[in-house]
């Protein structure tokens, strides 16, 4: 195994491409969120082919949680239309393996389970919009602390399609008071990545029972003064693969997202070679 060799504030200043080459290269496995600004960064689902298509009528059906920026051919590891040479077994910083709806690890290269049936789902991912509340002036915890976004299954039920449903998975991000109308109108610009919230306020309300303890991603700093605001979030595939109880079913790791050439303002995925 390769031993990280660069650290998360040495690629802050990369591209995506060369980016995507340290993940490759095995000197980068942490999360992506706050990298490669202006790229849009997207999850990842990887299926055998006979539930491919049910699981693009999922998301069809949830455009919020499962914003479609790209499909690869059947048995193609090579996602083409996001960028340049992006190789779907090797150019994310890490992966999460399920076996019949279980998680049986998490490995940073998936050259050993790619098969010629798998088909690779890339959904819009709510990091491309934070960068814009940076910009902004709007503060994020886990950019300042290098941490993954705090991450809930909600009561929010998504649309099922033949064996895919479930609850919406959403993020939370503690806004100001003052600037939570500035993170609903620029969030919004962004349907790729996920656009407007769901939901702003008491967390009871879309059934999470305590903010503190998130099912995925790290537990947030106490919320203080600030509003939760709660936004869809491309786990709530993951959500629907561990229902579906698939024999076999990839994805990222939540906060290893893939980083792709489209650029983040596009309102529909267009890669310019």
């Amino acid at each position: 195994m390769q031993t990280e060799t660069s650290s998360y504030e040495s690629l802050r200043h990369l591209g995506a491409r060369e980016l995507r080459q340290s993940i490759r290269n095995g000197s980068y496995s942490s999360q992506t969120a706050g990298l490669a600004a202006g790229r849009l960064q997207a999850n990842l689902a990887i299926l055998p082919e006979e539930h491919a298509l049910d699981f693009m009528r999922f998301c069809q059906r949830n455009p919020k949680p499962c914003p479609l920026v790209g499909v690869s051919e059947t048995g193609d590891p090579m996602l083409r239309t996001l960028g340049e040479d992006i190789d779907i077994r090797t150019d994310v910083s890490a992966y999460n393996v399920y076996k019949a709806g279980e998680l049986e690890c998490s490995q940073t290269d998936i050259k050993d389970l790619w098969r010629d049936d798998l088909v690779v789902f890339a959904l819009g991912c709510s990091f491309t919009f934070e960068h814009a509340l940076v910009a902004a002036g709007i503060p994020l915890w886990h950019f300042q602390e290098n941490k993954t976004v705090p991450m809930y299954r909600s009561s929010i039920q998504t649309v099922p399609a033949g064996v895919f449903g479930g609850e919406t998975v959403v993020t939370m991000r503690a806004v100001a008071a003052s600037r939570v109308d500035d993170a609903v109108k620029l969030s919004r610009r962004y349907p790729l990545a996920h656009g407007a919230p769901l939901h702003i306020g008491d967390p009871a309300d879309i059934g999470i029972q305590d903010l503190y303890e998130p099912q995925w991603g790290d537990a947030p700093p106490p919320v203080e003064d600030n509003v939760p605001v709660y936004w869809a979030c491309g786990v709530t595939p993951q959500n629907a693969l561990l229902r579906a109880k698939l024999p076999l079913a990839l994805t990222h790791k939540p906060g290893h997202m893939l980083v792709t050439d489209i650029d983040e303002q596009a309102e529909v995925p267009v890669y310019q070679t």
